[in-house]
């Protein structure tokens, strides 16, 4: 990377910052406002997107690109009206800045508040999925936040004409265009430069797979906030009711394979077993299938499972199933191999439910219900800037409030500390 390429991503980075600190004062409505003209104008330009989007999807297939990535990266005419009715849900919600998360009185009279606040300048850094393009700035804007947005080169075109139609769109609210900021060189060495922006970036969010988090982890003197890998498990208990069990292991798995809250591994207990395996043989047809030495014989066509399926976030129609002796077995199967995203257990017994929601340790825990769910418009977040996996300050998906932090205000009277 040249000295000038530096200098214009840091050029970036301070009209972002610039940005931030107006983004702070904005009024509610005025944000809201423009995230309505936003989503009229995604709308808008709906033609203009899906041809661009056309552009990418034909350029990632030609270079051998999987199936599960075009997923990622294909817009239809739904998808961004999906987009739009995201930015206007999102408006919809609650603002956060401003909230007085506590407040005390000190017997010396000072009164204190925690009020949440931005975080400033958020750097989003994502591969093939240009719905993070409109989802993530919405999320920024409505928390009084400038995004800088660094997406993958397979998705440029759509990235583009998405980032310039937010910025038009803001731009005639009122607000700073620099609220949203596209970084168009796609290089590797950009990508290590954008997450060394120390002091004007404020917080970063990358979402990806293990290549991007392996550089994040080498590079990064930006805080940030992993969005990890999604190694997500159904256990299907004893007292499972099992036409329920059946319908939760499908819609985990199938609905949408490729995304991170789908299903990867398929536990089941002992006792019903022998009744269950065959019955989900045949509902996950297309499904392929990599079963532990108990569970293989119960699923006709399936491959012996290794350690490493069972470590695996597939993203693909392939699922890993086993069988344990018991909920500790599930438990203890769950602690060794997953990514602490998403976990279910279908059963009827509440004790086995409330062991399983106490000892599992996930950003999300469900019971009776598909791993799916997990994600910021299902949980009623408006949209997500991604799912975190770490357990420092944002855990699960990461809406509106956690893309703020909290400030103290203490207001006195004149007290001074002896």
């Amino acid at each position: 990377m040249s000295p000038a390429d530096l200098d214009s991503l840091a050029q970036l980075g301070l009209r972002a910052k610039k940005a931030a600190r107006q983004l702070a004062l904005v009024p509610s409505l005025v944000k809201d406002e423009a995230l309505a003209a936003a989503a009229d104008r995604l709308v808008e330009r709906s033609d203009e997107i899906l041809s661009a989007n056309a552009k990418d999807v034909d350029r990632s297939t030609a270079s051998g690109a999987t199936a599960t990535v075009v997923d990622r990266l294909r817009l239809t005419e739904a998808r961004v009206a999906m987009m739009a009715d995201g930015l206007r849900a999102v408006a919809a919600l609650s603002d956060p800045v401003g909230q007085v998360v506590e407040g005390y009185v000190r017997p010396n009279g000072l009164r204190v508040e925690r009020v949440r606040v931005p975080l400033g300048v958020v750097g989003i850094i994502y591969e093939n999925r240009p719905n993070v393009t409109a989802d993530a700035a919405a999320l920024c804007l409505k928390s009084g936040n400038a995004a800088v947005l660094r997406g993958s080169a397979g998705a440029l075109a759509s990235n583009r004409v998405i980032a310039s139609s937010l910025s038009q769109a803001v731009e005639k609210a009122g607000l700073p265009r620099d609220a949203v900021l596209l970084v168009e060189d796609t290089s590797h060495a950009t990508a290590v430069e954008f997450v060394r922006l120390r002091g004007l970036i404020d917080c970063l969010i990358p979402r990806g797979g293990p290549a991007l988090l392996s550089m994040i982890l080498e590079h990064a003197t930006v805080p940030y906030v992993l969005d990890g890998d999604g190694n997500c498990h159904v256990y299907v208990d004893a007292s499972a009711e099992l036409s329920m069990a059946e319908r939760i292991v499908v819609n985990a798995k199938m609905q949408r394979p490729s995304v991170c809250n789908a299903a990867e591994t398929l536990l089941v207990h002992k006792d019903v077993a022998g009744e269950f395996l065959p019955r989900m043989s045949r509902a996950l047809d297309g499904v392929v299938l990599a079963a532990d030495e108990r569970a293989r014989p119960l699923l006709p066509g399936s491959r012996p499972a290794t350690e490493t399926d069972f470590a695996t976030e597939f993203l693909a129609l392939e699922l890993a199933v086993g069988v344990v002796d018991d909920l500790d077995g599930a438990i203890a199967h769950i602690a060794k191999y997953g990514s602490g995203h998403s976990e279910a257990i279908v059963t009827s017994d509440l004790g086995a439910a409330t062991r399983f929601v106490r000892e599992v340790d996930a950003a999300a825990v469900l019971v009776n219900a598909s791993t799916r769910f997990i994600d910021g418009g299902e949980l009623g977040l408006g949209a997500e800037v991604g799912i975190s996996t770490q357990k420092l300050h944002a855990r699960g998906p990461m809406g509106l409030r956690e893309l703020t932090c909290v400030k103290y205000v203490v207001y006195g009277q004149g007290q001074i500390r002896s």
